[in-house]
């Protein structure tokens, strides 16, 4: 598979410290790829070095299937980009802002119209910026970073102290980038219920490392589902379980039964009420894909 962007053991240090460790990450074309991480994981070193913004300790980096190094002029005028907070000034409009991006860019002018509209901002495009409300302004920051119609958009972090309201909206514009526009979007979050919503694979980073890279298909079926029991005994439920040669977990006042077909579970039921244990409630309990993060960066940190 040809891929948009892809790093072989890219690795960046500061002094002693490895802020990003041997790197090897795969974006194909079309994807939404979700880099997540907690805060101070490495995520916005790792987007400065696919910007060409930093150079890497060692390691390689490839866009478009070239050599970031040998071809940054051409590769990165493919590339848009909202890194942090969009720069912007607070008494001209947001067409007038965009005017003033779009001659660095060398973007013709018509495209001021296209990414006002891409981003629903046209109604307000006169309206001058320091009126606007920060989503406003983080959609003004991505119309900016479409100006040059890039083939890869990089986001860092952009739905960072939006209400609501405004990480719906974001959402849902860079939702429609690929299937509209043809794009693959690059977006970094500490926050999975953001990822989960929109991404197609999902990279994990913790402690400079990539500790998982996979779909969120793949990342959803981690998440599998326990059953809980309660029931009239739980001492002697436990105990008829186990001699029967069934695994079940203690957890307060209830059974857990982990990664069970329904059909075993049916039969661990049915031989409970047999030895006259009463069911009062069956449960199922799945884990949520925050879960599963937490697990995998806190595993890390441990290991």
């Amino acid at each position: 598979m040809k891929y948009v962007v892809e790093t072989k053991n890219l690795t960046k240090s500061f002094g002693k410290e490895q802020a990003v460790q041997s790197l090897d990450m795969k974006i194909a074309k079309g994807e939404i790829y979700g880099f997540l991480g907690p805060n101070g994981a490495g995520k916005t070193t790792t987007i400065r070095m696919l910007l060409g913004l930093m150079k890497p300790t060692s390691g390689s980096i490839q866009v478009f299937q070239q050599d970031l190094k040998k071809s940054r002029i051409s590769i990165l005028s493919k590339v848009g980009s909202l890194v942090e907070n969009p720069s912007y000034y607070p008494h001209l409009t947001a067409r007038e802002n965009l005017e003033a991006w779009r001659k660095i860019l060398g973007a013709p002018k018509s495209r001021i119209t296209d990414v006002l509209a891409i981003v629903r901002l046209s109604d307000v495009a006169n309206k001058k910026v320091k009126g606007f409300s920060l989503g406003m302004k983080q959609r003004l920051g991505i119309a900016a970073a479409l100006l040059n119609n890039p083939e890869l958009l990089i986001l860092d972090e952009p739905t960072n102290g939006l209400d609501p309201s405004g990480i719906i909206e974001i959402r849902e514009l860079i939702k429609q980038l690929p299937q509209s526009h043809g794009m693959t979007v690059l977006i970094s979050s500490h926050l999975l219920s953001e990822i989960d919503q929109l991404a197609t694979t999902v990279g994990v980073l913790t402690k400079g490392k990539l500790i998982f890279q996979d779909s969120i298909e793949a990342m959803r079926k981690l998440a599998k589902q326990n059953i809980s029991l309660r029931v009239s005994d739980q001492d002697e439920a436990h105990r008829l379980l186990l001699a029967k040669g069934i695994q079940t977990d203690y957890q307060k006042d209830r059974l857990i039964l982990s990664e069970f077909t329904d059909e075993e579970i049916a039969n661990a039921i049915q031989f409970l009420v047999q030895k006259q244990i009463a069911i009062y409630r069956v449960e199922e309990e799945k884990r949520s894909l925050e879960d599963i993060f937490l697990q995998m960066t806190r595993e890390d940190q441990v290991g």
